[in-house]
C-alpha cells in the first residue's frame, strides 16, 4: 500500500488540507491518504485547543466523502506531544506501507530541521512539500531535494480563526459541514447560527 499522511491540529480543517491531500493523492497515485490531529503539536508556539475530540470531528467531517482520506486518530489516543516520527513507526508497524509520503506545509518544512529524528523519518518517508503563495525563505538542507508542489491558496487555521472572531463569513475556506459544527458547538468564540450557509 502507497500512502502519505498529513498531521496538523486542524484547529480548523480547511480547503488547503483537503486540496494538498487530493493533489498528492493524484500526482504521486496512492492508495490513500491518513489526516492525523496531533494532540500536543511539539513546536507551535500559540495553541488554542477547543477540545482535541472537537479538532477529530471536525477532521473526519471534512474528510468523510472522500473515500481515499481515512482519519487516524493515534495521536490524540497516545496523548503527551505528537512526534511525527513515532507515528510513522506506528504506521509501518500496525499498517505495512509499501511507501510512505510526508506532506508539509511551506511553513512546517522551513523548520524540518528542528523536527525530533529528522534523518531517520527521510530514510521511512518521502517528503512532499507544498508551496504557498506569498511565502519565501529557504528549505533546510535536509530538504533541498525534496519534491514540492504549489498550493495556489492562501489560507490557514490561524486565519480562519481570526476571520471567525471578526464575524466574518469563512464559507468556501471550509467545508459545510465544519462550518454547521463550528457554530453548532460555538467554536472560537463565535456567536449565532451558521447564517452565512443559510444565505
Amino acid at each position: 500500500m502507497k500512502i502519505a499522511i498529513l498531521g496538523g491540529t486542524f484547529n480548523p480543517p480547511h480547503i488547503g488540507h483537503l486540496i494538498i491531500s487530493e493533489r498528492a493523492y493524484s500526482v504521486l497515485k496512492l492508495d490513500r491518504v491518513f489526516f492525523i490531529p496531533a494532540n500536543i503539536p511539539p513546536i507551535k508556539e500559540k495553541f488554542t485547543e477547543i477540545g482535541k475530540h472537537h479538532r477529530l470531528k471536525m477532521t473526519q467531517l471534512a474528510t468523510k466523502d472522500n473515500p481515499h482520506f481515512t482519519v487516524l486518530d493515534w495521536e490524540l489516543q497516545r496523548g503527551g506531544v505528537s512526534y511525527t516520527i513515532d507515528t510513522v513507526d506506528e504506521i509501518r508497524a500496525k499498517l505495512s506501507p509499501t511507501e510512505i509520503y510526508l506532506i508539509m506545509g511551506w511553513d512546517q518544512a522551513l523548520i524540518f530541521d528542528k523536527w525530533k529524528d529528522p534523518d531517520k523519518l527521510l530514510e521511512l518517508c518521502k517528503p512532499i512539500v507544498f508551496t504557498r503563495p506569498g511565502y519565501e525563505g529557504t528549505l533546510p538542507e535536509i530538504l533541498r531535494n525534496s519534491q514540492t508542489l504549489p498550493l495556489h491558496i492562501d489560507v490557514s487555521s490561524s486565519m480562519i480563526r481570526d476571520m471567525l472572531i471578526r464575524g466574518e463569513s469563512i464559507r468556501y475556506l471550509v467545508p459545510n459541514t465544519v462550518i454547521s459544527y463550528i457554530y453548532k458547538h460555538k467554536l472560537y468564540g463565535v456567536k449565532g447560527h451558521d447564517f452565512f450557509l443559510a444565505r
